[in-house]
Parts: C-alpha cells; sequence; structure tokens
C-alpha cells in the first residue's frame, strides 16, 4: 500500500513566477519571497503561463513604473480568464502605497502585500485560494528577513546582492520610498557575515550591500550594546574571502564619512566605485528636496573622496525640472557635473508622487517640455565626458571580473571594472567568474573594448 509520504512526492507542486520592478532592493526582495514560498512547498519558474500564483513586486517611486505594472496585470489576467484558479499578487511599494484600492478599485489581484509583510504570504495566498481577497500592509520597525536564505533567481552564479537595512528615515521631499519601506532598521551583521561566506562556497566573487541609505547602517547588539557602523561592517565582509569583491549602495552625501573611504582605501577587494545621488547643483532645490546639504558639502564629500581615492568611479542621480527649478538652478546642475565629471549618471524628469511632502507643499510648475529640454542637455553633457573618460583608458590595461557573455553577441565576454565601467573581449577560453587582465583598445562612452591578455588565479 502506497505510504502518505510516497502520495505526497507525486503530488504535482506549485509553481511561483514573481516579476520585480524598480530598484536593486526589490529584486532583492524577491528572492526572500522566494525562499519564504519555496519553504511553503512551491517551485520557482520561469514561465508564467504555467504557474499556480504570479506575483509582481512593483515600485512606487515614478508614476510610469506604476502604468507599466498596470499593463501587466491586465495581461496576466487575460490568462486568468482562462485559469480562474490563477493566484495574482502585487507585493513591494506599489502595493503599500495603493493599498486596498488594488482590490477595490482595480480588481485585478488577488492579494496585496507590502514589503514588511512577506513571511505572511502563505497564509495570505491560502486565503486567496479559499476564494477571498487577502491583504497586509503592516510596516514593521524589527523586520529586516535576517534570518531568510534567499533564493537567487535569474542569478548568474557570480553576483548577488546581500540586504543589509530597510527603510529609510530620509524624508526627501520627492520620495515615497520612507512611506513604502517604512523606518531604516539595520540587519544583524553576524547573519550578512554568514549570507557572504555561503556565497563565496557556492562560487559567487561579487556582492553588493543594500540599503536605501547604507552609510548610516547601524546595528546594537543589544546583549553588549555595542554599535557596528557602515564602515565596520565593509571590512567584515571583505574580510570574508580576498577573491570576493564588494561593492555597495546607495550612499547619501550627509552620511558618507571618511571612515568609509578609508576602509575602501585599505581594503582592495572592496571596489573602487560610488554612488552618491546629488539630485541637484543647486542648494536652493536642495533645501526645497528636504536633502539636508548644500551644493557646497556635496563638493566637499567629493574632494574628500578623492583625496584618498583618486582613481574612484563616481556615479550619481540627478532629477531635472524639480518643483520652482529656474534656468539658473538647472545651469548649477550642469556645472555640478562639469566640476565632479561623474563615470556615470542616471537621470530622471521630476514625477510628482501623491502623499509626498512636495506634492501636498510645492507646485509643480516646471512645463513638461521645459524638464525634458533640460534632462536630454544633461544627458548629453554627461555622455561627452563619459566618453572623454572612456577613451583615456585606451592603451591601459584592467582587471575585470567577467559575468557573462556580451549582450550583443555570444562570442564576446563581459565583465566591469573595479570603478565598474563594462568592459568587453573575444571569449577566447576565458569563462564566468575569472579575474581576467584585459587591454583596452577602444571604446565608447558607455563601454570599454579590449582583449584579454591574462587571468588572474582564484
Amino acid at each position: 500500500m502506497e505510504s502518505l509520504e510516497t502520495k505526497i512526492e507525486r503530488m504535482p507542486q506549485k509553481k511561483l513566477y514573481i516579476e520585480s520592478y524598480g530598484c536593486q532592493m526589490n529584486f532583492s526582495d524577491s528572492e526572500v519571497v522566494a525562499s519564504i514560498m519555496i519553504a511553503d512547498g512551491y517551485v520557482s519558474t520561469k514561465i508564467m503561463e504555467e504557474a499556480n500564483a504570479v506575483f509582481l513586486n512593483t515600485c512606487a517611486i515614478r508614476d510610469n513604473a506604476e502604468q507599466r505594472v498596470r499593463q501587466r496585470l491586465t495581461e496576466i489576467n487575460q490568462v486568468k480568464l482562462k485559469r480562474p484558479d490563477l493566484i495574482i499578487g502585487v507585493l513591494g511599494c506599489m502595493a503599500e502605497r495603493l493599498k486596498t484600492k488594488l482590490l477595490e478599485e482595480e480588481k485585478m489581484v488577488d492579494i496585496v502585500v507590502g514589503p514588511d509583510a512577506y513571511r505572511d504570504l502563505p497564509r495570505l495566498v491560502a486565503t486567496a485560494e479559499s476564494g477571498q481577497k487577502a491583504v497586509n500592509v503592516f510596516l514593521s520597525r524589527e523586520e529586516t528577513y535576517a534570518d531568510i536564505s534567499p533564493v537567487r533567481l535569474d542569478a548568474n552564479g557570480i553576483s548577488a546582492f546581500v540586504s543589509i537595512m530597510r527603510g529609510c528615515d530620509n524624508m526627501c521631499s520627492f520620495c515615497v520610498v520612507p512611506y513604502t519601506r517604512g523606518r531604516e532598521r539595520s540587519r544583524d551583521p553576524e547573519t550578512i557575515i554568514q549570507e557572504t561566506k555561503e556565497l563565496v562556497l557556492a562560487g559567487y566573487r561579487e556582492v553588493t550591500l543594500l540599503g536605501q541609505n547604507v552609510d548610516s547602517y547601524k546595528y546594537t547588539n543589544p546583549a553588549s550594546t555595542e554599535a557596528v557602523s557602515f564602515a565596520q561592517l565593509l571590512e567584515l565582509v571583505a574580510l570574508v574571502s580576498p577573491i570576493l569583491r564588494v561593492r555597495f549602495s546607495t550612499s547619501h552625501p550627509k552620511d558618507i564619512t571618511e571612515d568609509v573611504i578609508l576602509t575602501m582605501k585599505r581594503n582592495e577587494n572592496i571596489c573602487n566605485y560610488i554612488h552618491l545621488p546629488v539630485q541637484s547643483g543647486s542648494t536652493k532645490i536642495l533645501a526645497l528636496m528636504n536633502r539636508t546639504y548644500t551644493r557646497e558639502w556635496y563638493l566637499n564629500r567629493i574632494e574628500m573622496i578623492r583625496k584618498h581615492l583618486p582613481d574612484v568611479g563616481l556615479s550619481s542621480d540627478i532629477i531635472a525640472g524639480f518643483c520652482n527649478e529656474t534656468e539658473e538652478d538647472h545651469q548649477e546642475t550642469l556645472s555640478m557635473i562639469e566640476i565632479v565629471k561623474y563615470d556615470f549618471l542616471y537621470n530622471f524628469t521630476y514625477n510628482e508622487r501623491p502623499g509626498t511632502p512636495a506634492a501636498k507643499k510645492l507646485q509643480d510648475d516646471v512645463p513638461e517640455a521645459t524638464k525634458k529640454r533640460r534632462l536630454q542637455e544633461i544627458v548629453d553633457l554627461q555622455r561627452s565626458y563619459s566618453k572623454i573618460l572612456n577613451n583615456t583608458m585606451i592603451g591601459k590595461t584592467v582587471k575585470i571580473l567577467i559575468d557573462g557573455d556580451s549582450k550583443k553577441s555570444n562570442e564576446m565576454l563581459r565583465g566591469r571594472t573595479d570603478q565598474n565601467t563594462v568592459v568587453v573581449f573575444p571569449k577566447e577560453n576565458y569563462k564566468k567568474g575569472e579575474y581576467v587582465y584585459v587591454f583596452i583598445n577602444s571604446s565608447t562612452s558607455a563601454t570599454l573594448l579590449g582583449q584579454a591578455i591574462g587571468f588572474e588565479l582564484n
């Protein structure tokens, strides 16, 4: 007679499909979600049509991100017409912002789950399977998911995200994150180190430490009352293995310290790259954004960083056309780019988000055409500097970590330099996960092109 255990083993497993939108933190969260659902008996699938549950892990930072999710929900609901038992869930920041509106007005989802309620997913899915709608958007002051080992989704087996904290206490007037992800709290460093060690044992060669503002990481051991700063955590992670590259994102100009920079200088395997969002080059606009620093403060931080790390790669975020931005303010942003000479920029036009201080107190008074023109001027200026910087690398040899095939040809490999610049070169006998020295013989504004001349044992 067949045992109960055998019957259970023969039962078809339910399948979970997850799509992630927005920032790196959302992609990291999806790996936590997958772990929770797999522990509940699901298996992960990359084919949406065969899934029993489809989750969209969403972003609310800009309206177009939410519109993409709504369009995707329309498409998934076409599948649900043929399979009424399909469970559709919206997770993350959009779920937290809109809450029950997604259930009541949109009528396209079965469950709505905020970023701090993922442990409740098995119960919520069971509720939805019984025919009821389910929601949990409770924001926690303690949840860090520190004890959950993420399931690496769509991983290249080389690079991984490690979340070190959640939430944000920086009430920037344009941003919804403090309202969708809650207050700042830091994860126990011992769990971070353990996760990093497991990644190294699994063959990973690069980790990126994630937080809305990593520089404000601070974990106090309740037993000893000793606090661990971000600089200390960064060094602990770097010491896990000399063959592990360590990156981090994102830093805040008001919080980045000289201790962090000196830690980078002291540890060769901490990548020589910092993403330091400026948002605007105008002190007036920075004040309206509630960024709590001035143009001068930001440039002082850049000077401090380059004093210790002269070859550092720098990137930033800039918002074009924020409330009350004049042509003079815009010119100050352009001059900031000229002074700093960033390696990369991530640029956006201002997009008013409901519920933020800017939406409540400031007038979105810059015409859309003006926003787009200013954005294009920022893009064009940065592209010219990126091209100049990349041209200076021609004739030099760089060390890169190979992370896979080039996007344009499977006969070429790609990787990134210490400063985070993409390098593409002929595959030959090299393979993913190796540290390779590449001689640079040409470049574009975004990519270095070259020839591998040897590899480093690792």
